[in-house]
């Protein structure tokens, strides 16, 4: 049973009416000495109340941010619950940050406190609060082993629980008088175009996000037994609503994965019924399915590839006859339950956000029957605006708004969005705000797109990421870029080309086809080899037949390493941070208009 949305007027308030409710029942847990350890629905609800309570004891007061920095564990889901619960702002922040994004982050949200995982994680943060303008109160899973850590108070995890023991009424009288418009947290957006804002989000327009997407899995046939399992960082606003709250609201079991090595592992073991995910996870998973072909008896890879040519075919509306069914079926059971058995056998559906989903990547997956819906937000939004319906999965889109969304697009294409899930605004930054937001509320996203007859919209691209050439010519860069990462010699691309007469990109090689390629040539597969380069040319010139004239990449560089969230070229979302790939690569990439040669 899920809660009356329009009832709710907080996040923790839907969350303890939950926990009342669902008691014994297994909520939330991780996998820990080989063996997933559990927390009910009321142990949670405890300590979440008891934490509540210590913040209060330490002087929280309402309105106050306190940033949460943590791996997705059962912690993390407490300390973002208890913060709310005590009438503070929850600020969540990537455990990739430096101490440099973790000090804009102190300094900007203005946070009292700071709750930490590991020691390693407290190592960093501590550096950052000793040189903020305001250093914070520490709560630490973990003690931190830093000698300076004596100038910033510190708290055990466990200090701060006793503190709140019989504090309880005080905390569900705090969360009684919480109301949808207040705020619930602010959301640092990722970075992809410069310094990081902090996304002012309500917990009516979380609400409204989990009541929309209700709305949608609804048409899955929802149990009692819903299982998430959750993988993508809860400091991204995708998996903060849909992998955490989301699940809350219709009372589902959320696991948390021990990272991409063990993801597979994770999924068998844990059998989930619904797993959100970025586009790069299934482009990731597709490549490994189709290297496994080469592996496996000539007869098994033909019935795979049949499986995989009659699904495509009844995507496209295509007429099987009665033996194409008939053989449509028998291939459903030969092959398409053991793809279906990768993922734990019970998997309703994968919902793909964060980036766009290359219609290749949803068709192979369509194709063998694991069902994908694309959906589109932007933190902006908390985050969610649109996703396919389960009766409607149009992959070459990302579906119609959610339930109580407003549409429309621009002159110019831009998507414009209004309703209750819109953010408030970006923290201390009204000069921003007024660039998104405007006077009617409709909140400018920066993406334009395409509505067809059927309300379904299509993304055609990031606004600011538009190359306009130097005739005049708008180019996608995305679409161009998502053919080129589709060929398996390829595993990451940039284009660039603003003001310039024709495009080049940016090319980091795959590295398993780099070391296949490696044995096959008897020699190192260096960036400057040229025999290395020309099969990467040849791989371009395959690409550019696809495309029209103006989008044809005429020269490249191949990168000295791959993007990466360490190097800062990858959001922790897995989205390429443009401005800080050219930040480095600038020169060379400019250097290919004058230089003559392919390449």
């Amino acid at each position: 049973m899920e809660v009356q949305f329009s009832a709710m007027d907080s996040l923790p308030g839907m969350f303890l009416q939950q926990a009342q409710r669902l008691g014994a029942r297994p909520f939330i847990g991780e996998r820990r000495d080989g063996a997933w350890q559990m927390l009910s629905w009321e142990v949670t609800a405890r300590r979440v109340l008891a934490l509540a309570g210590g913040l209060r004891a330490l002087g929280l007061e309402t309105g106050d941010r306190v940033v949460l920095v943590a791996e997705n564990r059962p912690e993390w889901a407490i300390a973002d619950l208890a913060i709310m619960a005590a009438g503070g702002i929850s600020v969540p922040a990537y455990t990739t940050n430096t101490q440099a994004d973790h000090l804009h982050i102190l300094d900007n949200s203005g946070a009292s406190l700071v709750i930490v995982s590991t020691r390693a994680l407290a190592e960093k943060i501590l550096g950052a609060a000793l040189r903020s303008d305001k250093a914070p109160a520490i709560i630490a899973l973990e003690a931190p082993v830093l000698a300076q850590s004596a100038a910033c108070a510190l708290h055990s995890w466990a200090e701060v629980m006793a503190l709140g023991q019989g504090r309880e009424d005080d905390i569900l009288g705090i969360v009684a008088r919480l109301k949808r418009g207040h705020t619930a947290c602010l959301i640092y957006t990722s970075g992809t175009g410069g310094v990081p804002k902090g996304v002012m989000l309500s917990h009516g327009a979380i609400l409204h996000n989990c009541m929309g997407a209700a709305d949608v899995v609804r048409e899955l046939g929802l149990t009692a037994n819903e299982v998430f399992l959750s993988f993508l960082p809860l400091s991204h606003a995708y998996e903060h609503t849909a992998g955490l709250h989301f699940p809350i609201s219709i009372g589902a079991e959320i696991r948390y994965a021990e990272g991409i090595e063990q993801l597979a592992a994770n999924m068998a073991e844990c059998r989930p019924t619904i797993m959100t995910a970025v586009p790069r996870l299934y482009e990731t998973m597709r490549a490994r399915i189709l290297k496994g072909l080469g592996r496996v008896s000539p007869p098994r890879r033909r019935l795979f590839m049949a499986a995989l040519d009659l699904g495509k075919r009844r995507l496209r509306g295509e007429r099987l006859s009665l033996l194409e069914r008939l053989a449509d079926r028998v291939l459903d059971r030969l092959v398409r339950d053991k793809v279906r058995a990768r993922f734990g056998g019970r998997l309703k559906a994968f919902v793909s956000g964060g980036a766009p989903l290359s219609p290749e990547v949803g068709t192979f997956f369509l194709a063998l029957g694991v069902r994908i819906l694309q959906g589109y937000g932007q933190t902006e939004a908390a985050p969610v605006i649109a996703v396919n319906r389960p009766g409607n999965n149009r992959v070459d889109t990302v579906g119609p708004p959610l339930r109580g969304v407003d549409l429309r697009l621009a002159t110019d294409g831009e998507i414009l969005v209004r309703g209750e899930l819109v953010m408030q605004g970006y923290w201390g930054d009204s000069q921003a705000t007024a660039q998104v937001l405007d006077a009617d509320g409709w909140l400018h996203t920066g993406d334009i797109g395409q509505i067809d007859p059927d309300g379904c919209l299509r993304i055609t691209d990031r606004k600011k990421d538009i190359i306009v050439n130097s005739g005049g010519d708008n180019v996608a860069p995305q679409r161009i870029e998502g053919f080129l990462t589709l060929e398996p010699e390829i595993a990451q691309a940039m284009v660039h080309g603003d003001r310039r007469p024709h495009l080049v990109a940016l090319i980091v090689p795959d590295p398993d086809w780099a070391k296949a390629w490696s044995l096959r040539n008897n020699k190192a597969a260096l960036i400057t080899d040229e025999d290395f380069r020309r099969e990467i040319v040849q791989v371009v010139d395959r690409i550019n037949r696809q495309l029209s004239a103006i989008e044809r990449v005429r020269r490249f560089i191949l990168a000295d390493e791959p993007f990466s969230i360490e190097n800062g070229m990858l959001t922790p979302s897995l989205k390429i941070r443009r401005h800080k790939i050219l930040e480095r690569y600038r020169p060379a990439l400019d250097g290919l208009y004058e230089d003559k040669t392919y390449g």
